[in-house]
């Protein structure tokens, strides 16, 4: 009679090699750097997202620049030849023009974000950073080509050029900065009411991601499946 032979080390579900390697590592694990690449991946994506959402966002500044010229009250001054004077000395002109980029920073804002939100369903943090400084950019370009643009800022030179006692524009001014938040605020609550309505829900600890998906459930002879434990 012959005595078994012991199995060897290299054969079996035990051999160094084999999946079920105690010292080797899992069957399915990623070569080593592989996770940091895809992380890499990931921050450079959205750092480009946000690159490209400020770039967009800083341009229309342009656009809210031209309107906020175009609509806000002009406010008429006086020279009596020593000084320059409001004409009318109650009038609201002066903040009219802060109350007009306010509202027209608000509008804009909110469809810059709903633009941004249909642009860039994937989400991700780079955009709403890019959202938020693009709008804070656009808003301070906004504001300067406005003033550049409109009336003459120096006033002893303008009412020197039209005469004593001739009405003639102020500059146009900004006299409450803190109206240069209005456009990123708008587009960021806009942008984060847009994806908690709109994106889907992540699942809960423990609820499974497809559960419609037939490969979901408890296995065959399991709890829950129907068939006594012990039988089958």
């Amino acid at each position: 009679m012959t005595a078994p032979t012991p199995p060897s080390p290299h054969d079996g579900p035990d051999r160094p090699d084999g999946p079920h390697d105690p010292w080797g590592p899992p069957p399915h694990d990623e070569p080593p750097g592989a996770v940091g690449s895809v992380e890499r991946i990931e921050v450079a994506r959205e750092a480009a997202d946000a690159a490209r959402v400020a770039a967009a966002l800083t341009a229309a500044g342009v656009v809210l620049g031209l309107l906020w010229l175009w609509l806000a009250p002009r406010v008429p001054v006086v020279s009596d030849g020593t000084a320059v004077y409001l004409r009318n000395s109650e009038g609201e002109e002066a903040v009219g023009a802060d109350g007009t980029f306010v509202l027209l920073a608000l509008g804009i804002g909110a469809l810059s974000g709903a633009a941004v939100f249909l642009a860039r369903r994937r989400g991700g943090i780079g955009v709403p950073i890019g959202l938020a400084v693009g709008a804070v950019l656009g808003s301070v370009l906004a504001w300067r080509l406005g003033v550049w643009l409109g009336p003459e800022q120096d006033l002893v030179a303008r009412a020197r050029e039209v005469g004593e006692g001739k009405v003639f524009d102020g500059p146009l001014e900004l006299r409450a900065k803190g109206a240069l938040l209005a456009w990123p605020l708008a587009a960021l609550a806009t942008h984060l009411a847009l994806t908690g309505v709109f994106d889907p829900r992540d699942p809960e600890p423990g609820e499974p991601a497809h559960p419609a998906h037939p490969g979901w459930g408890p296995p065959p002879g399991g709890p829950g499946s129907g068939t006594p434990e012990g039988t089958g």
